[in-house]
């Protein structure tokens, strides 16, 4: 991997997210006017920043409000469930309600070039406005005695004369010169003698009955002049054509608008000596790439009008502009608290993470974002083009490791969780007691274990009555915590030691109660044959007498890692069913369910977030929930939701006193799978155990014990401070309260813990920690 996200890839990868890819009525435009943005000033009443937005695109706002085609209207997802928005109207209303000045386009400073405009019209003097701005000289040639060519037609109360005066005044403010009764074509005024005499000539004429034979031009099939459909140059290298002049028969005020503009830049870069052709690919109306999801949107007609000559009231205006959708994606942010969370959306999250990798020196800002993200790909299921968020993270996450970049506290206590879980005090494989040979191995997971021993248990104990040919057990840790914290060697160093082992039990059949256990063997142990506990039950039948108390509703929550899996969301429905319980379907679950927030390490990185995650999810329903993940449970239930576990539910004799089990701390689920492994190679094995026995002996009342709980210390962190404090001396005391304080860095996080003596141990008052390292 290299030591930087591919430039290549970032594009990719950017351009999935459509989130910033204007909505279909800016698209369908021809000028691309910002109609969403304009609608949302409507709805807030703010009249002069409607117009503002209006205005940037259309340089006579006054005019198009009220003879504009509208071609917007035509690409308004509001149509496809009743009528579009009434765009134009609200064009109309930012124009009549604005009570400031119509603000004035300033010129840039003069530059060498002067174009000659043939044709006062909207097109004509759109193009001249442009080229004014940009600093060239320009002089309109006008064949009639006033500007606006064919808007002149329209009726008063139609555009009134009023408006067009005010959108006309600006000429009185740049360097435009026009001539009237000058009309190109006729006697000396030739398009070979402007184009003599200018350094560029706009034609914007309009339609002729006579033609353009004559005019010096190529002519296209129709007898209109031919022009280029991107620059709109014509045969001539000085001389370029638009407007209604190339679309006799089918007048549209706001593509007349367009094609001058589009000219208007052609002639620039021919006068800047630029490539004409290169980078225009947005300009004009095109088709939206920007998704939005119109399911359940209810029907709502337009705004009625009471004054169909006068236009909406204001108060009209605002409910007819509270019928726009606002289009926009955001499928996967408003889906996912993470990416929510951080106020943005995928686009710039990529840029964000490929610019805090690209950081030599100084601060990486983006660090707890990309340390937060669960990697469960929901993001990549619900956008539109599949970009997942999860992927570009974990990528990162990897990068950063094998730079030394990766803060070493983030994931500090989950690794070492992963490491006490390979370890003597938990790690077991053994075959079937009076077996030498396995058919299946049971692989519960190390959580599981932690969070549900005596289930885990049972269950080994009735998959051992109910197949032949022997049920190993092994007890151990896939190394998720490690893949998910971008340590790939340390991944592959646990997955080849689960191999390993395997390998000496006679290659038998995995069975995971794990839902993210199964998805790493099944992803990078191809060799070795897995399934989960569920489908297997969903086969065999589940225990006899499975506790049946729990309530005849549940609410089925599917586990992020299960995501792809629909055989085993269907047996564990079909589990249920068998023990008589109806199931709910959450809003997102099957390839489109949540992450619980241990996922990713999530709750290490932030808990906030992690807690968002938890809360979202668990206010989705009332019902009570059914996991068969022993985290997503216990993470539930953490957060007051009563919520069963699968394995609970088979194994458990008190089915009902399970949902509102407590959820076991971090210390209680260590200790939960050392004595798990102690009892079961004493009363399944027979072998002799050596109980543990504690140095230190410590007292910890209830919100200190929540304190140490939020703060992931586990109780043999406080035990090893205060052990080496005593042993070493290395404390300090309070000299009001009597308290000791002392610290401790096992790894690379530093514990500190306040203290007393108290009888035959001690009091913990507090502890915190924090990856400075005190030296003495």
């Amino acid at each position: 991997m290299g030591d930087c996200m591919d430039q290549k890839l970032l594009r990719e990868r950017e351009a999935k997210c459509v989130q910033e890819n204007p909505p279909g009525c800016t698209a369908g435009c021809p000028v691309h006017v910002d109609a969403r943005g304009m609608v949302a000033a409507v709805r807030k009443q703010d009249w002069a920043g409607g117009l503002a937005l209006f205005h940037k695109a259309v340089p006579f706002p006054g005019i198009i409000s009220r003879i504009c085609d509208r071609p917007c209207e035509q690409a308004c997802r509001r149509g496809e469930i009743d009528e579009p928005v009434d765009v134009g109207a609200l064009e109309r209303s930012c124009v009549d309600n604005n009570e400031k000045p119509r603000a004035m386009f300033a010129a840039l400073p003069a530059r060498n070039g002067t174009v000659a405009v043939a044709g006062a019209g909207l097109g004509g003097l759109t193009a001249a406005l442009e080229l004014a701005r940009k600093g060239y000289r320009v002089v309109v040639y006008e064949a009639a005695d006033r500007l606006g060519g064919s808007i002149r037609q329209f009726s008063e109360s139609r555009l009134p004369g009023k408006l067009i005066d005010e959108d006309f005044a600006v000429f009185g403010r740049l360097p435009v010169e026009i001539n009237y009764n000058a009309a190109v074509g006729a006697g000396d005024l030739t398009v070979a003698a402007l184009a003599d005499k200018y350094d560029a000539v706009y034609l914007a004429v309009g339609c002729r009955d006579e033609g353009f034979a004559g005019w010096g031009l190529k002519l296209d099939s129709g007898g209109s002049i031919a022009v280029d459909r991107v620059t709109l140059a014509t045969s001539h290298p000085k001389v370029f054509a638009g407007g209604s002049l190339r679309r006799c028969g089918s007048r549209s005020p706001i593509a007349s608008i367009a094609d001058s503009k589009a000219a208007a830049n052609s002639i620039d870069r021919l006068l800047q000596g630029a490539s004409l052709t290169a980078g225009r690919e947005g300009e004009g109306p095109y088709k939206s790439t920007l998704y939005t999801n119109i399911a359940g949107v209810a029907p709502q007609m337009r705004a009625a009008v009471r004054d169909p000559e006068g236009g909406y009231s204001a108060e009209e205006a605002v409910q007819e502009a509270g019928r726009c959708l606002q289009c926009e994606c955001r499928e996967c942010v408003k889906a996912c608290e993470y990416l929510a969370h951080y106020g943005s959306y995928p686009r710039r999250y990529v840029r964000e993470v490929y610019n805090n990798l690209s950081i030599v020196m100084g601060i990486h800002h983006a660090n707890k974002m990309i340390n937060t993200c669960a990697l469960c790909g929901q993001c990549a299921q619900l956008c539109p083009n599949g970009l997942d968020m999860g992927e570009v993270i974990r990528e990162a996450r990897q990068m950063m490791v094998e730079r030394g970049k990766m803060p070493p506290s983030v994931h500090d206590f989950a690794l070492r969780d992963m490491k006490f879980s390979a370890g003597d005090d938990f790690a077991l494989c053994r075959h079937q007691p009076g077996h030498g040979s396995s058919r299946l191995v049971f692989f519960p997971g190390c959580q599981q274990a932690a969070s549900s021993p005596q289930a885990v248990r049972k269950m080994y104990e009735y998959l051992c009555e109910k197949v032949d040919g022997g049920v190993g057990l092994m007890l151990g840790c896939c190394g998720a915590p490690a893949n998910w914290a971008g340590q790939e060697q340390l991944f592959r160093e646990t997955l080849l030691s689960i191999e390993d082992k395997w390998q000496a039990l006679g290659r038998p059949q995995v069975i995971t109660a794990c839902p993210t256990c199964y998805s790493m063997f099944y992803h990078n142990l191809p060799a070795v044959p897995v399934e989960t506990l569920w489908t297997l039950l969903d086969r065999i039948g589940p225990p006899a007498g499975a506790s049946t108390a729990a309530p005849r509703k549940l609410a089925v929550h599917d586990s992020c890692t299960t995501r792809h899996e629909p055989q085993i969301h269907a047996s564990v429905r079909n589990i249920l069913g068998r023990l008589g319980n109806e199931v709910e379907e959450l809003p997102h679950n099957h390839e489109t369910t949540v992450c619980c927030g241990y996922g990713g390490l999530m709750m290490f990185a932030d808990r906030e977030v992690a807690r968002k995650v938890v809360s979202s999810r668990i206010k989705e329903s009332a019902t009570d929930y059914l996991t068969y993940c022993a985290m997503c449970r216990d993470n539930f239930a953490g957060q007051g939701k009563r919520a069963y576990y699968l394995l609970d539910l088979l194994c458990a004799t008190d089915g009902d006193n399970q949902a509102e089990r407590p959820s076991p701390g971090w210390s209680e689920r260590r200790e939960n799978r050392a004595r798990l492994k102690r009892a079961l190679l004493r009363e399944v094995w027979r072998e002799s155990v050596t109980e543990p026995t504690t140095e230190v002996k410590v007292f910890i009342a209830d919100d200190v014990r929540r304190v140490l709980e939020d703060r992931a210390i586990l109780t043999a962190d406080v035990t090893q401070v205060i052990a080496h404090a005593e042993s070493t001396g290395d404390k300090l005391q309070d000299t009001v309260s009597g308290h000791f304080l002392a610290s401790h860095r096992p790894v690379s996080v530093t514990y500190w813990v306040e203290y007393s003596p108290q009888d035959d141990g001690f009091l913990v008052h507090n502890a915190y920690s924090h990856r400075i390292e005190i030296l003495y």
